[in-house]
């Protein structure tokens, strides 16, 4: 009878400890099964968040290619401006020149018809 009871016992036991572990292992699948769905769902963010950012930069190097080939153009545009001593200069030459002071050609033949008469 002791024998039978022991017996029961370390069967009651092993049968304890594989239940035991037949939840343990229930628990790590779910888990396991748990951390590849979160994987999945993050590397497919990722994925997304990854070709955003990277159609962001092909847009970034457009606009900046765009800029920068702006700034060539504007640059050679103001090689072909004045500067500011050039036009001063000129300014002071047109003032210098006074070209309403000259005389016009038909101020001149009235000079001419005039010294004409008195000669």
């Amino acid at each position: 009878m002791e024998g039978q009871e022991y017996e029961n016992s370390f069967f009651t036991e092993t049968s304890t400890k594989v239940r035991d572990l037949e939840e343990k292992q229930r628990i790590l699948k779910d888990r396991v099964l748990l951390i590849g769905q979160n994987m999945i769902e993050f590397k497919e963010e990722f994925s997304q968040s990854f070709l955003e950012i990277k159609k962001e930069i092909e847009i970034i190097k457009r606009d900046l290619e765009r800029m920068k080939s702006f700034l060539e153009s504007i640059s050679g545009e103001v090689s072909k401006f004045a500067r500011k001593e050039d036009l001063e200069i000129l300014s002071k030459q047109a003032k210098m020149f006074q070209p309403l002071d000259f005389l016009t050609r038909k101020d001149l033949e009235n000079i001419r018809f005039s010294k004409g008469q008195k000669n």
